[in-house]
């Protein structure tokens, strides 16, 4: 009998995992939450992702269960564990995705490097971090924020004031979470992957360009990026997948500051963005990696095909018409580009597919996927 592997969620990253499950044999079923969503063509089911009765209803045709998101909630993964259903990552895990400050806690006991940071509960005490701190600092909602999304840079402790207010609402004796405004030359990216029995490999570090908050290009390997870099970005990933007991692929997000240091900004327990360049510019891609891992297979080889790899995302898409009307005119003026979309519909501003395009002279490889993907702007 086939693997069955059910992925909750159905964005694009669940729609990704498709080809490389049908390539493997393994049954992929997704429970999406509402019809007609990237994840369509594999999804067997429909419901709430925080009804603990649907989730269940769903794990149980299925040997492993992993995610599209972290938004499942704790007491959602815990039945599903409770119930025997084998879930990777597991809720311990994901605890440190879904919390931005008991990720930072955690990554403290571990000796991570981080920008200072501090919970804050009321205005005072967000102020107090700022006169400590130049005046400036990055406040982030704890929970739920994602693509610049519950994320600011202020200069005074009344910029929060409506989200002191909700937390005052909720009366649930929560805090947002404070970090110094980090001086930083580029962001940079880490993905590993580990599976359940503890292998774990690395894929070469790269650099992240971001624009309005959401991520709109990716180079692989991160230009200019030396020896010791390279390792220390390798040591923190694996250090991070091993001390939050990971399973799956594990995405950290880095700040490479003006002296020289890493800092580690975000993590994602899943396939992420910053990974896309791999499904075509790595041996294994993180999608075939992710359910390799999920089902304790062995890992794939994580070495690049070409010296380097780039990815262009493809924000917003053609307002007068669809992305498969300009297919034709970006595969005749790139053939050598890959072109992945999401079936989403254009809006200003969504991801709606990615351009992938490999090569051995980053000028032309960087040009190559800009120009193909410009293709689906207005």
């Amino acid at each position: 009998m086939a693997l069955r592997v059910g992925v909750v969620g159905g964005g694009q990253l669940a729609r990704m995992m498709i080809a490389p499950a049908v390539e493997l044999g393994v049954e992929l079923s997704v429970l999406a939450e509402e019809a007609g969503m990237a994840a369509s063509l594999a999804a067997t089911a429909v419901g709430d992702y925080r009804d603990a009765e649907a989730v269940l209803a769903f794990a149980r045709a299925v040997d492993v269960v992993t995610f599209d998101h972290e938004h499942v909630p704790q007491p959602v993964l815990r039945a599903l564990v409770d119930a025997g259903v084998a879930v990777h990552p597991g809720p311990d895990a994901l605890q440190f995705a879904q919390d931005k400050l008991v990720m930072r806690a955690r990554l403290a006991e571990l000796g991570m490097p981080q920008p200072d940071w501090a919970a804050v509960s009321d205005a005072d005490q967000l102020q107090a971090f700022l006169d400590d701190h130049g005046g400036r600092a990055v406040v982030k909602t704890p929970r739920g924020g994602y693509d610049g999304k519950g994320v600011r840079v202020v200069s005074a402790a009344t910029e929060a004031a409506d989200w002191f207010a909700a937390l005052a609402e909720d009366a649930n004796g929560g805090a947002l979470l404070v970090e110094e405004l980090v001086d930083f030359t580029r962001e940079l990216a880490q993905q590993v992957a580990r599976r359940p029995s503890g292998e774990v490999l690395a894929y070469p570090v790269v650099e992240t360009v971001q624009r309005d908050g959401v991520c709109a290009e990716v180079v692989a390997p991160a230009p200019h990026a030396g020896d010791r870099l390279v390792a220390v970005a390798a040591d923190i990933g694996v250090s991070i997948a091993e001390g939050l007991g990971v399973t799956g692929m594990l995405a950290v997000e880095l700040f490479e500051t003006t002296d020289d240091r890493l800092l580690v900004n975000e993590l994602a327990m899943r396939p992420h963005n910053s990974g896309h360049w791999s499904q075509d510019g790595a041996v294994t891609g993180q999608f075939e990696q992710h359910l390799r891992a999920v089902l304790d297979l062995p890992l794939g080889d994580t070495t690049p095909r070409a010296a380097w790899s780039v990815m262009v995302n493809i924000l917003g898409g053609p307002s007068a018409d669809t992305l498969d009307a300009r297919f034709a005119a970006v595969m005749a003026a790139h053939p050598d580009a890959k072109v992945h979309t999401y079936g989403k519909a254009p809006r200003p501003g969504r991801k709606v597919g990615h351009v992938n395009v490999v090569g051995d002279e980053l000028d032309d490889v960087m040009y190559q996927a800009r120009a193909a993907a410009s293709h689906f702007a207005d």
